[in-house]
């Protein structure tokens, strides 16, 4: 294994076959920022017992080489990683990230790689259960655990983390406060995103937002108290929030977006603002018919799509460009999207996407780690709350799906559907800024291109915020007068 130092960090680049592995290895008036809280008030040989693995990889002639193939990914000093102190379990294993880390590749090979070995990559994960810890593990131990959990995950085919299961609705929630208090992996998205709505909307008396993942609700909470503020006088402002519900969720799932609903119309009726909450289903192929949304003549329609933790990963590509194919079809004045960045340096294919999330995560662990340093409670909840079912539904994506369109393509893509970016203000990239301000200084904000932020932690872009808009259509329909 060869190890270079860059940017302080080790750059571990693996060999062209993996060997056989042993043990010794204050804001403005103008500004949206506000505290949430009242919105929602109370509520191998080693691997194998020292025998061969010749038959767990299909024949293979040679007891030292498992698996062909080559990624690089960058692993910090194990002195960073175990927060001062190297780990030792007893065993003589000390700083095991890089172990690890091959024990995931390993495993992930063996689920899709080139010699696909269901028992192969059964027996990895046993041995990864055996070396990670979560308890005062450094950061890679950690993340370890959670892909090991979305691996088993998908050999099991349960759909369900073996080892944390599903949050609660109490957990998420609590999560969802943390996260944003503590970091600004949501703040950032929807402060840009709201920001742009607020200035595509000015002096309109009727909104109408089609929001592609709802969730909680959270992000409207903003946005409502500024429609009201900057009215200043003028008649009163209408909202109506349309919600995508994905075809298979079920009654349970319908019943959450609809309690969301009356909570964001109770919070909106208690500064006067008149909200009206309604759903949109997804067809049976989990496509957007922009025929199921209900318009009203006067309406300024926006388009809102957001995918990260909690929503990163919950939705199937092909979804989401029906999605955004809608907003062109209906002529949306605006379109916000808000996703995770893909960095392209993980290879091809689902090992290569995998190491892709890996280190996706990695960066925000390691971000949530700098701002949760005397917190471990708190980082734990946002952990398992919302990254443990985030990083097992990225996996799963990633099995099912391959590779998604990259950045480059999406944006050729929508360009050729008709949208054109739009400029972001100075103020919204300056609020970015003062945003960031508040946490942790290894944060950072780029500007690419004239509609899109990008959230940076060190040198890993994160998450980007952009805004679109349609030529509004002469036709449009279900449009209703009123």
């Amino acid at each position: 294994m060869e190890v270079a130092m860059e940017e302080d960090m080790f750059t571990v680049h693996f060999p062209h076959s993996f060997p056989a592995f042993d043990d010794e290895m204050s804001w403005e008036d103008q500004s949206i920022v506000m505290d949430c809280f009242p919105f929602f008030g109370d509520d191998v040989s080693v691997l194998c017992g020292g025998g061969s693995t010749s038959s767990l990889v299909g024949g293979n002639s040679s007891p030292d080489v498992i698996f062909s193939t080559e990624t690089s990914i960058k692993l910090p000093p194990a002195e960073e990683q175990s927060s001062g102190k190297v780990l030792d379990t007893g065993r003589g294993h000390g700083y095991r990230g890089p172990l690890l880390l091959q024990l995931l590749i390993l495993a992930a090979e063996a689920l899709a790689g080139k010699h696909k070995s269901r028992e192969l990559a059964r027996v990895v994960l046993i041995r990864l259960q055996e070396l990670a810890i979560i308890s005062s593990a450094s950061t890679i131990e950690r993340l370890a655990v959670y892909f090991a959990d979305a691996l088993q995950s998908l050999l099991d085919g349960t759909g369900k983390g073996s080892a944390f299961g599903r949050p609660s609705a109490y957990d998420e929630l609590v999560a969802l406060h943390l996260i944003q208090d503590m970091t600004p992996f949501a703040n950032f998205g929807h402060l840009t995103a709201t920001q742009a709505i607020l200035e595509a909307v000015a002096g309109e008396r009727r909104v109408h937002i089609v929001d592609f993942d709802v969730a909680e609700g959270l992000h409207w909470a903003s946005l409502m108290q500024a429609l009201v503020s900057n009215r200043k006088g003028s008649p009163p402002i209408s909202l109506r929030i349309t919600a995508v519900v994905g075809s298979g969720r079920g009654r349970v799932s319908t019943e959450k977006m609809e309690e969301t609903g009356r909570r964001l119309v109770l919070f909106a009726a208690s500064f006067g603002l008149s909200v009206n909450f309604g759903l949109c289903r997804l067809d049976r192929n989990k496509k957007f018919r922009p025929e199921a949304v209900k318009l009203l003549k006067g309406e300024a329609l926006v388009f809102n799509c957001c995918l990260y933790p909690p929503h990163l990963s919950r939705h199937a590509a092909a979804s989401v460009k029906s999605f955004l194919a809608g907003a062109s079809v209906l002529g949306a004045r605006v379109v916000t999207i808000v996703k995770e960045e893909r960095s392209g340096s993980g290879g091809t294919g689902f090992v290569g996407n995998f190491l892709q999330e890996f280190e996706r995560y990695w960066a925000m662990m390691e971000a949530m780690e700098d701002e949760f340093r005397e917190q471990g409670r708190a980082r734990e909840t946002v952990e398992r709350a919302i990254l443990s079912p985030s990083i097992e539904a990225a996996v799963r994506k990633a099995y099912c799906e391959e590779v998604d369109d990259d950045d480059e393509g999406m944006e050729d893509w929508m360009a050729a559907s008709g949208f054109r970016r739009v400029q972001i203000s100075g103020f919204n990239a300056c609020q970015a800024r003062l945003l960031l301000g508040l946490f942790n200084h290894g944060y950072g904000v780029e500007e690419e291109g004239i509609n899109k932020l990008v959230l940076r932690w060190k040198t890993r872009r994160l998450f980007s915020a952009a805004v679109w808009s349609t030529t509004p259509s002469p036709a449009v329909g279900s449009l209703t007068s009123v």
